[in-house]
């Protein structure tokens, strides 16, 4: 049932009872419609894109511990080591509350695609933007906190904290089941990142350089990132299902314990060295798709 009105007399009223706007729609759906345009604003799309930015710089401390971990060196070859690196130098507080901001920026962007701007699309990509976007959302915000962490004198590890992590998933009821299921999934991210730089899938998010030499250069980068970066996400997944399928917590210690421990076989050390220097690649990319690339 449906109650129109004219004039000054009180807004349509459909069978839900939601107050509709001048243009008919109903408040939530207008409200809903405000938000998503906010989320499309020029000062977020350039926070997202300094937060793309502290990502790229980020992958190339990475990259650059791993490399110096076979040279003998010690490191943390992961977030938390990287913006212990960054922490550690006379501009420090100021990076890390950048990278707090640029971080939080593309988290928030982050949601919105994947709920604001895909409520349009076919309930199946629908579903995928969710799931994707979310997972990105909820990795780059929890990087953010890392950063603030540190401004505020408060530095995590978060080789300790998947450990802590996978202790408490493995003696909890269905734990070891949710545990593999967590590094499938990572492996299965693993896969996506390597099929997607063997496809140069990338493309879709960058064609400024197309058909140039310097296209050419960044694609050779991305495919080596992308294919890098999948490949140390598939020994994490895999440290995660050995924790469960052995009872180990310890052996589960995140990106820098999955690739530390390549050192210890007889081809490890050249595969941390290709892997280092995919990251610092993958960075090197994602520097330029920060400035660049469609958001």
């Amino acid at each position: 049932m449906e109650f129109s009105a004219a004039g000054n007399e009180p807004p349509v009223l459909r069978e839900t009872g939601q107050a509709a706007d001048s243009g008919g729609k109903p408040a939530g759906e207008a409200a809903v419609d405000t938000a998503e345009a906010v989320s499309n604003s020029p000062v977020l799309d350039a926070v997202a894109r300094a937060g793309f930015a502290v990502m790229a710089l980020l992958h190339v401390v990475i990259g650059a511990i791993a490399v110096a971990l076979v040279l003998g060196a010690p490191g943390q070859a992961d977030p938390s080591g990287a913006i212990e690196q960054l922490a550690a130098n006379p501009w420090g507080p100021a990076v890390m509350w950048a990278g707090f901001v640029g971080c939080a920026g593309l988290s928030l962007w982050q949601l919105c695609e994947a709920t604001l701007r895909a409520r349009r699309l076919p309930r199946g990509q629908r579903v995928g933007k969710l799931i994707s976007s979310g997972f990105l959302a909820i990795a780059y915000g929890s990087i953010g906190l890392s950063f603030a962490g540190f401004a505020i004198g408060q530095p995590g590890d978060s080789g300790d904290s998947t450990r802590d992590f996978s202790t408490a998933v493995v003696h909890s009821p269905f734990g070891v089941p949710f545990l593999i299921g967590l590094g499938l999934t990572i492996i299965g991210i693993g896969i996506y990142f390597i099929v997607k730089g063997f496809g140069k899938k990338f493309k879709e998010e960058l064609h400024h350089f197309e058909g140039t030499r310097r296209g050419r250069l960044v694609s050779a980068f991305g495919v080596w990132g992308h294919t890098a970066k999948g490949a140390a996400l598939i020994l994490t997944g895999l440290l995660f299902v050995i924790a469960a399928a052995t009872n180990n917590p310890e052996s589960s210690r995140g990106l820098d314990g999955s690739l530390k421990a390549l050192r210890d076989h007889p081809f490890g050390p050249y595969l941390l060295l290709a892997i280092g220097a995919g990251f610092i690649a993958y960075g090197v990319f994602a520097l330029v798709r920060a400035r660049f690339g469609r958001m």
